[in-house]
């Protein structure tokens, strides 16, 4: 499953965020996802695709956070 798809789901399953409204420019923001949902969407993230994820900076679009976690693969 490509990393776009494992946050779609992420998102959908943990957040309540409609999927569909999920695109590489879509910023955390304008899903009203905060430090909190951040740090679950993280931790979903590192068991799903077995990374360990860090401490990174400047992640605020959805592209922005398929990069890094395909960085980690």
């Amino acid at each position: 499953m490509d990393t776009l798809t494992i946050i779609r789901s992420i998102l959908s399953e943990n957040l309540g965020v409609d999927p569909n409204t999920i695109r590489p420019k879509t910023t955390f923001d304008s899903l009203k996802i905060d430090s909190l949902d951040m740090v679950e969407l993280i931790c979903t993230l590192e068991d799903k695709c077995d990374i360990v994820f860090g401490e990174p900076e400047g992640l605020e679009t959805v592209e922005d956070l398929v990069k890094y976690v395909d960085s980690l693969r």
